[in-house]
Protein backbone atom coordinates (compact mmCIF):
# COMPACT_ATOMS: atom_id res chain seq x y z
CA UNK A 1 0.00 0.00 0.00
CA UNK A 2 2.61 2.17 0.77
CA UNK A 3 4.71 1.84 -2.11
CA UNK A 4 1.54 2.51 -3.73
CA UNK A 5 1.01 6.13 -2.59
CA UNK A 6 4.74 6.56 -3.56
CA UNK A 7 4.76 5.31 -6.93
CA UNK A 8 1.59 7.80 -7.28
CA UNK A 9 3.28 10.11 -5.76
CA UNK A 10 6.51 9.97 -7.62
CA UNK A 11 4.21 10.03 -10.64
CA UNK A 12 2.54 13.07 -9.72
CA UNK A 13 5.66 14.83 -8.48
CA UNK A 14 6.89 14.36 -12.27
CA UNK A 15 4.11 15.27 -14.25
CA UNK A 16 4.18 18.43 -12.09
CA UNK A 17 7.65 19.11 -12.99
CA UNK A 18 7.20 18.83 -16.34
CA UNK A 19 4.68 20.82 -16.66
CA UNK A 20 5.87 23.57 -14.35
CA UNK A 21 7.19 25.65 -17.06
CA UNK A 22 4.55 26.12 -19.81
CA UNK A 23 5.04 25.04 -23.09
CA UNK A 24 4.15 28.35 -24.94
CA UNK A 25 7.37 29.81 -23.69
CA UNK A 26 8.70 31.98 -26.64
CA UNK A 27 12.49 31.33 -26.54
CA UNK A 28 14.04 27.87 -27.55
CA UNK A 29 16.18 27.92 -24.13
CA UNK A 30 13.07 27.71 -22.24
CA UNK A 31 11.38 24.93 -24.18
CA UNK A 32 15.01 23.32 -23.59
CA UNK A 33 14.62 24.09 -19.89
CA UNK A 34 10.86 22.85 -19.46
CA UNK A 35 11.66 19.32 -21.14
CA UNK A 36 14.84 18.70 -19.44
CA UNK A 37 14.69 18.91 -15.41
CA UNK A 38 16.35 16.64 -13.52
CA UNK A 39 15.02 14.05 -11.45
CA UNK A 40 15.85 13.64 -8.05
CA UNK A 41 17.41 10.45 -7.52
CA UNK A 42 18.69 11.11 -4.23
CA UNK A 43 22.39 11.44 -5.54
CA UNK A 44 22.47 14.26 -7.68
CA UNK A 45 25.64 15.33 -9.50
CA UNK A 46 25.22 19.17 -10.84
CA UNK A 47 27.61 20.62 -13.77
CA UNK A 48 29.93 23.30 -13.14
CA UNK A 49 28.07 26.52 -14.53
CA UNK A 50 25.05 25.95 -13.56
CA UNK A 51 22.65 26.33 -10.78
CA UNK A 52 20.05 23.81 -9.31
CA UNK A 53 17.20 25.78 -7.66
CA UNK A 54 15.28 23.06 -4.78
CA UNK A 55 12.00 23.31 -3.60
CA UNK A 56 10.87 20.97 -0.65
CA UNK A 57 7.23 20.53 -0.45
CA UNK A 58 6.60 23.39 -2.82
CA UNK A 59 8.74 25.94 -1.16
CA UNK A 60 12.10 27.23 -1.71
CA UNK A 61 14.79 25.37 0.02
CA UNK A 62 17.96 25.85 -1.50
CA UNK A 63 20.28 26.11 -4.87
CA UNK A 64 23.06 23.27 -5.14
CA UNK A 65 26.76 23.87 -5.61
CA UNK A 66 28.29 22.12 -8.64
CA UNK A 67 29.09 18.42 -7.83
CA UNK A 68 27.86 16.18 -5.18
CA UNK A 69 24.71 16.91 -3.66
CA UNK A 70 22.00 14.56 -1.88
CA UNK A 71 17.84 15.67 -2.03
CA UNK A 72 15.18 13.76 -0.09
CA UNK A 73 13.15 11.68 -2.45
CA UNK A 74 9.27 12.58 -3.01
CA UNK A 75 9.85 15.68 -0.85
CA UNK A 76 12.73 17.35 -2.51
CA UNK A 77 12.44 18.45 -6.34
CA UNK A 78 14.42 20.46 -8.53
CA UNK A 79 12.69 23.38 -9.84
CA UNK A 80 14.14 25.17 -12.11
CA UNK A 81 17.69 25.06 -13.69
CA UNK A 82 19.92 28.12 -14.18
CA UNK A 83 23.36 28.64 -16.44
CA UNK A 84 25.94 30.79 -15.14
CA UNK A 85 27.44 31.31 -18.34
CA UNK A 86 27.42 34.19 -20.95
CA UNK A 87 24.42 33.65 -22.45
CA UNK A 88 23.96 35.80 -26.10
CA UNK A 89 20.23 36.81 -27.09
CA UNK A 90 19.25 38.03 -30.47
CA UNK A 91 17.20 40.88 -30.09
CA UNK A 92 14.77 41.28 -33.10
CA UNK A 93 14.52 43.61 -35.87
CA UNK A 94 12.07 46.36 -34.34
CA UNK A 95 11.40 49.90 -36.27
CA UNK A 96 12.13 53.08 -33.98
CA UNK A 97 11.84 57.26 -34.69
CA UNK A 98 14.43 58.85 -34.02
CA UNK A 99 14.29 62.82 -33.14
CA UNK A 100 14.15 64.03 -36.57
CA UNK A 101 10.89 61.57 -36.97
CA UNK A 102 13.12 58.67 -39.65
CA UNK A 103 11.87 55.70 -38.94
CA UNK A 104 14.94 52.99 -38.71
CA UNK A 105 14.90 49.53 -38.59
CA UNK A 106 17.23 48.52 -36.04
CA UNK A 107 18.18 45.36 -34.23
CA UNK A 108 21.07 44.30 -31.89
CA UNK A 109 22.48 41.44 -29.67
CA UNK A 110 22.43 41.64 -26.26
CA UNK A 111 25.28 39.80 -23.34
CA UNK A 112 23.94 38.80 -20.31
CA UNK A 113 24.72 36.64 -17.33
CA UNK A 114 22.26 35.23 -14.29
CA UNK A 115 24.38 37.06 -11.44
CA UNK A 116 21.44 35.56 -8.84
CA UNK A 117 19.50 32.44 -9.54
CA UNK A 118 17.15 32.81 -6.81
CA UNK A 119 15.89 36.59 -8.37
CA UNK A 120 16.54 34.79 -11.86
CA UNK A 121 13.97 32.12 -10.49
CA UNK A 122 11.48 33.57 -8.66
CA UNK A 123 11.57 37.35 -9.91
CA UNK A 124 10.03 37.38 -13.27
CA UNK A 125 8.75 34.56 -14.80
CA UNK A 126 10.55 34.44 -18.20
CA UNK A 127 13.96 36.02 -17.30
CA UNK A 128 15.21 36.31 -21.38
CA UNK A 129 12.16 37.26 -22.97
CA UNK A 130 11.82 40.17 -20.34
CA UNK A 131 15.34 41.45 -20.62
CA UNK A 132 14.62 41.04 -24.86
CA UNK A 133 11.83 43.26 -23.95
CA UNK A 134 13.16 45.73 -21.85
CA UNK A 135 16.06 46.01 -24.13
CA UNK A 136 13.83 46.83 -27.42
CA UNK A 137 11.64 49.40 -25.59
CA UNK A 138 15.23 51.15 -24.60
CA UNK A 139 16.61 51.09 -27.70
CA UNK A 140 13.13 52.84 -29.12
CA UNK A 141 13.68 55.28 -26.04
CA UNK A 142 17.52 56.10 -26.50
CA UNK A 143 16.92 56.40 -30.64
CA UNK A 144 14.25 58.82 -29.85
CA UNK A 145 16.87 60.95 -27.70
CA UNK A 146 18.97 61.78 -31.08
CA UNK A 147 19.13 62.64 -34.91
CA UNK A 148 19.66 60.42 -37.61
CA UNK A 149 23.49 61.75 -37.99
CA UNK A 150 24.10 61.03 -34.18
CA UNK A 151 22.78 57.87 -34.20
CA UNK A 152 25.72 56.79 -36.60
CA UNK A 153 28.53 58.80 -35.01
CA UNK A 154 27.56 57.81 -31.59
CA UNK A 155 27.07 54.05 -31.48
CA UNK A 156 28.99 53.41 -28.82
CA UNK A 157 27.22 55.95 -26.19
CA UNK A 158 24.41 54.84 -27.35
CA UNK A 159 24.81 50.90 -26.37
CA UNK A 160 26.27 51.97 -23.13
CA UNK A 161 23.21 54.21 -22.25
CA UNK A 162 20.87 51.02 -23.12
CA UNK A 163 23.31 48.93 -21.15
CA UNK A 164 22.98 51.44 -18.12
CA UNK A 165 18.92 51.66 -18.88
CA UNK A 166 18.35 47.76 -19.09
CA UNK A 167 20.89 47.07 -15.74
CA UNK A 168 18.98 49.20 -13.54
CA UNK A 169 15.43 47.64 -14.34
CA UNK A 170 17.01 43.92 -14.21
CA UNK A 171 18.93 44.29 -10.92
CA UNK A 172 15.50 42.96 -9.55
CA UNK A 173 15.62 39.80 -11.69
CA UNK A 174 19.27 39.38 -10.67
CA UNK A 175 20.22 39.42 -14.28
CA UNK A 176 23.28 41.59 -15.44
CA UNK A 177 23.51 43.03 -19.10
CA UNK A 178 27.18 43.12 -19.69
CA UNK A 179 27.18 44.23 -23.72
CA UNK A 180 24.69 45.60 -26.33
CA UNK A 181 25.65 45.61 -29.58
CA UNK A 182 24.00 47.08 -32.56
CA UNK A 183 24.15 45.02 -35.66
CA UNK A 184 22.35 46.61 -38.27
CA UNK A 185 20.80 49.86 -39.18
CA UNK A 186 17.99 49.80 -42.00
CA UNK A 187 17.14 53.54 -43.18
CA UNK A 188 14.56 54.24 -45.64
CA UNK A 189 15.32 54.26 -49.33
CA UNK A 190 14.89 58.05 -49.98
CA UNK A 191 16.36 58.75 -46.88
CA UNK A 192 19.15 57.09 -47.77
CA UNK A 193 19.96 58.72 -51.30
CA UNK A 194 19.47 62.13 -49.53
CA UNK A 195 22.42 60.92 -47.22
CA UNK A 196 24.76 59.66 -50.56
CA UNK A 197 23.95 62.92 -52.08
CA UNK A 198 24.33 64.56 -48.92
CA UNK A 199 27.96 63.30 -48.66
CA UNK A 200 28.66 63.69 -52.23
CA UNK A 201 27.97 67.24 -51.70
CA UNK A 202 30.02 67.32 -48.33
CA UNK A 203 32.89 65.93 -50.74
CA UNK A 204 32.66 68.28 -53.39
CA UNK A 205 32.63 70.99 -51.07
CA UNK A 206 35.75 70.06 -49.23
CA UNK A 207 37.68 69.88 -52.47
CA UNK A 208 36.51 73.16 -53.67
CA UNK A 209 37.82 74.91 -50.49
CA UNK A 210 41.05 72.62 -50.51
CA UNK A 211 41.62 73.63 -54.28
CA UNK A 212 40.56 77.77 -53.33
CA UNK A 213 43.06 76.86 -50.56
CA UNK A 214 45.58 75.61 -53.01
CA UNK A 215 45.67 78.66 -55.24
CA UNK A 216 45.58 81.10 -52.32
CA UNK A 217 48.74 79.79 -51.10
CA UNK A 218 50.22 79.38 -54.33
CA UNK A 219 49.29 82.84 -55.00
CA UNK A 220 50.65 84.05 -51.69
CA UNK A 221 54.53 82.02 -52.84
CA UNK A 222 54.63 83.87 -56.28
CA UNK A 223 53.90 87.32 -54.19
CA UNK A 224 56.72 86.27 -51.52
CA UNK A 225 58.87 85.18 -54.13
CA UNK A 226 58.47 88.25 -56.13
CA UNK A 227 59.24 90.50 -52.94
CA UNK A 228 62.50 88.25 -51.96
CA UNK A 229 63.67 88.66 -55.72
CA UNK A 230 62.80 92.59 -55.43
CA UNK A 231 64.64 93.02 -52.21
CA UNK A 232 67.59 91.06 -52.79
CA UNK A 233 67.74 92.66 -56.58
CA UNK A 234 68.05 96.43 -54.37
CA UNK A 235 70.56 95.02 -51.98
CA UNK A 236 72.57 94.37 -55.10
CA UNK A 237 72.35 97.54 -56.55
CA UNK A 238 72.91 98.86 -53.01
CA UNK A 239 76.15 96.98 -52.76
CA UNK A 240 77.48 97.89 -56.29
CA UNK A 241 76.77 101.37 -56.02
CA UNK A 242 78.78 100.92 -52.52
CA UNK A 243 81.18 99.52 -53.94
CA UNK A 244 81.40 101.68 -57.23
CA UNK A 245 81.54 104.88 -55.37
CA UNK A 246 84.29 103.38 -52.85
CA UNK A 247 85.91 102.35 -55.75
CA UNK A 248 85.23 105.67 -57.64
CA UNK A 249 87.17 107.18 -54.54
CA UNK A 250 90.03 104.71 -53.95
CA UNK A 251 90.67 105.77 -57.76
CA UNK A 252 90.53 109.39 -57.42
CA UNK A 253 92.93 108.83 -54.39
CA UNK A 254 95.12 107.06 -56.27
CA UNK A 255 95.35 109.42 -59.04
CA UNK A 256 96.28 112.94 -56.62
CA UNK A 257 98.51 110.58 -54.93
CA UNK A 258 100.52 109.82 -58.24
CA UNK A 259 100.42 113.34 -59.24
CA UNK A 260 101.27 114.19 -56.29
CA UNK A 261 104.26 112.16 -56.17
CA UNK A 262 104.91 113.13 -60.40
CA UNK A 263 104.93 116.82 -59.31
CA UNK A 264 107.00 116.03 -56.34
CA UNK A 265 109.30 114.28 -58.27
CA UNK A 266 109.46 116.87 -61.21
CA UNK A 267 110.04 119.79 -58.32
CA UNK A 268 113.24 117.44 -57.10
CA UNK A 269 114.51 116.89 -60.34
CA UNK A 270 114.13 121.15 -61.30
CA UNK A 271 116.59 121.66 -58.08
CA UNK A 272 119.18 119.73 -60.25
CA UNK A 273 121.58 121.13 -62.47
CA UNK A 274 120.43 121.94 -65.80
CA UNK A 275 116.89 121.18 -64.63
CA UNK A 276 115.09 124.50 -65.50
CA UNK A 277 116.87 123.94 -69.53
CA UNK A 278 115.51 120.34 -69.46
CA UNK A 279 111.82 121.68 -68.03
CA UNK A 280 112.15 124.27 -70.59
CA UNK A 281 113.40 122.15 -73.66
CA UNK A 282 110.01 119.51 -72.66
CA UNK A 283 107.39 122.38 -72.90
CA UNK A 284 108.77 123.40 -76.05
CA UNK A 285 108.68 119.89 -77.52
CA UNK A 286 104.71 119.69 -75.94
CA UNK A 287 104.02 123.35 -77.47
CA UNK A 288 105.46 122.74 -80.81
CA UNK A 289 103.53 119.49 -81.36
CA UNK A 290 100.44 120.78 -79.82
CA UNK A 291 100.59 123.44 -82.88
CA UNK A 292 101.52 120.52 -84.93
CA UNK A 293 98.37 119.14 -84.52
CA UNK A 294 96.09 122.30 -85.43
CA UNK A 295 94.00 122.40 -88.10
CA UNK A 296 93.65 118.33 -89.26
CA UNK A 297 90.20 117.91 -87.88
CA UNK A 298 88.51 121.30 -88.64
CA UNK A 299 89.11 124.21 -90.98
CA UNK A 300 88.28 126.62 -88.20
CA UNK A 301 91.66 127.60 -85.81
CA UNK A 302 91.79 129.85 -82.76
CA UNK A 303 95.40 130.73 -81.88
CA UNK A 304 96.30 132.69 -79.06
CA UNK A 305 97.71 136.71 -79.97
CA UNK A 306 101.10 135.63 -79.22
CA UNK A 307 101.26 132.22 -81.13
CA UNK A 308 104.46 133.06 -82.89
CA UNK A 309 106.61 134.00 -79.17
CA UNK A 310 107.73 130.48 -77.77
CA UNK A 311 110.01 132.17 -75.61
CA UNK A 312 106.97 133.99 -74.09
CA UNK A 313 105.20 130.65 -73.50
CA UNK A 314 108.26 128.85 -72.38
CA UNK A 315 109.53 131.52 -69.87
CA UNK A 316 105.58 131.13 -68.48
CA UNK A 317 105.61 127.71 -67.68
CA UNK A 318 109.14 128.05 -65.90
CA UNK A 319 108.44 130.21 -63.65
CA UNK A 320 105.68 127.99 -62.58
CA UNK A 321 107.74 125.15 -62.51
CA UNK A 322 110.42 127.47 -60.90
CA UNK A 323 107.72 128.36 -57.84
CA UNK A 324 107.04 124.53 -57.58
CA UNK A 325 110.72 124.01 -57.08
CA UNK A 326 111.26 126.29 -54.38
CA UNK A 327 109.57 124.02 -51.92
CA UNK A 328 110.67 120.39 -51.36
CA UNK A 329 106.70 119.40 -51.00
CA UNK A 330 104.08 121.13 -53.43
CA UNK A 331 101.43 122.30 -51.67
CA UNK A 332 97.50 121.68 -52.72
CA UNK A 333 98.00 125.28 -54.23
CA UNK A 334 100.51 124.59 -56.40
CA UNK A 335 99.18 121.57 -57.50
CA UNK A 336 95.76 123.38 -58.64
CA UNK A 337 98.04 126.19 -60.37
CA UNK A 338 99.45 123.48 -62.22
CA UNK A 339 96.41 121.73 -62.74
CA UNK A 340 94.69 124.95 -64.36
CA UNK A 341 97.88 125.82 -66.48
CA UNK A 342 97.51 122.45 -67.99
CA UNK A 343 93.75 122.99 -68.27
CA UNK A 344 94.12 125.88 -69.89
CA UNK A 345 96.48 124.38 -72.10
CA UNK A 346 94.39 121.73 -73.19
CA UNK A 347 91.46 123.64 -73.73
CA UNK A 348 93.11 125.86 -76.30
CA UNK A 349 94.45 123.31 -77.85
CA UNK A 350 90.97 121.73 -78.26
CA UNK A 351 89.11 124.90 -79.37
CA UNK A 352 92.46 125.56 -81.96
CA UNK A 353 90.68 121.99 -83.16
CA UNK A 354 87.79 122.81 -83.52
Amino acid sequence: MLRTVVCRAGSGLLKHSRQTVPVLWGTRAQQRWASSLPMNTVVLFVPQQEAWVVERMGRFHRILEPGLNFLIPVLDRIKYVQSLKEIVIDVPEQSAVSLDNVTLQIDGVLYLRILDPFKASYGVEDPEYAVTQLAQTTMRSELGKLTLDKVFRERESLNSNIVHSINQASDEWGIRCLRYEIKDIHVPPRVKESMQMQVEAERKKRATVLESEGHREAAINVAEGRKQSQILASEGQKAEQINKAAGEANAVLAKAEAKAKAIRLLSEALTLQNGNAAASLSVAEQYVSAFSNLAKESNTILLPSNTGDISSMVTQAMAIYGNLSKTQAPSTADIATHESWEGNTASETETAQK
